[in-house]
């Protein structure tokens, strides 16, 4: 078994991936700002050597929409370098980081690159938006008085969680992908926000309120009418957005 560590590995998409990886037997380090074990902020990578010592295969989960998720990266490359033992650095990314503009997305693909000519082992996994993102877009826009106002056109493909954390968990191997990157991951469906956010309020029992889609403006708005972000031909999920909602997903 490998020792395997996991950046961002008290959030979300981390804590599913270490819960997959210690039931397959691994030595499984989590590291986060919040972690008991490892407690490291990426940003400046206070502590991060002896996180990484003897380390095979480093799964990064950590991200962070506000920025920074190059620098940390930085940290991180530079750190497997002196471990010396790290053959695989899995990565996960998002569907459409290359052709939607998004400043979220451009610093995601920057890790990209920064990894692929890194002189490491790397695996790189991008997937479309997770069903909990989606839910948290819906609530933040039903929390406007009146109708709720969606963008105009954009569609999207929410994927499970726990359906990306079991493919990590299988990439988390000594091993890492032949040219870097392995098959997208897509949700099972793809319907347009304003649907999503119609099934979202719905199941909250807000069948009442009244969804209007609003033209937007700029690149990257133009980059989802594009459908940049979804991944049709590789609609490998199987767990529907209601299939979440109905489990209580998505509820604040």
């Amino acid at each position: 078994m490998s020792t395997i560590l996991v950046t961002g590995g008290t959030g979300t998409l981390g804590r599913r991936v270490t819960d997959r990886l210690q039931a397959a037997g691994h030595e499984v380090r989590v590291l986060s700002r919040r972690s008991e074990q490892y407690p490291v902020d990426l940003r400046d990578g206070r502590g991060l050597d002896a996180a990484m010592a003897g380390a095979q295969v480093v799964v990064h989960c950590a991200s962070s929409p506000r920025g920074g998720d190059d620098k940390a990266a930085g940290h991180l490359i530079a750190a497997a370098r002196r471990a010396g033992t790290v053959t695989n650095l899995v990565y996960i990314s998002i569907v459409g980081v290359d052709v939607v503009p998004l400043g979220y997305y451009r610093v995601k693909h920057r890790v990209e690159r920064m990894l692929l000519e890194s002189g490491l082992g790397v695996t790189i996994l991008r997937t479309t938006q997770f069903h909990d993102l989606v839910a948290a877009v819906a609530r933040a826009l039903a929390r406007v008085p009146g109708p709720v106002p969606v963008p105009r056109g954009v569609r999207v493909q929410p994927i499970a969680v726990e359906e990306v954390a079991g493919r990590l968990a299988e990439l988390a191997v000594p091993v890492p992908a032949a040219g870097g990157r392995v098959p997208d991951m897509g949700g099972p469906e793809v319907r347009t926000l304003a649907d999503w956010v119609r099934a979202y309020l719905a199941a909250g029992g807000g069948r009442r309120r009244r969804v209007v889609e609003v033209p937007l403006a700029g690149r990257a708005y133009r980059g989802f009418l594009r459908g940049g972000n979804l991944a049709p031909d590789r609609a490998v999920g199987t767990v529907r957005f209601a299939d979440f909602l109905a489990e209580g997903g998505g509820r604040a």
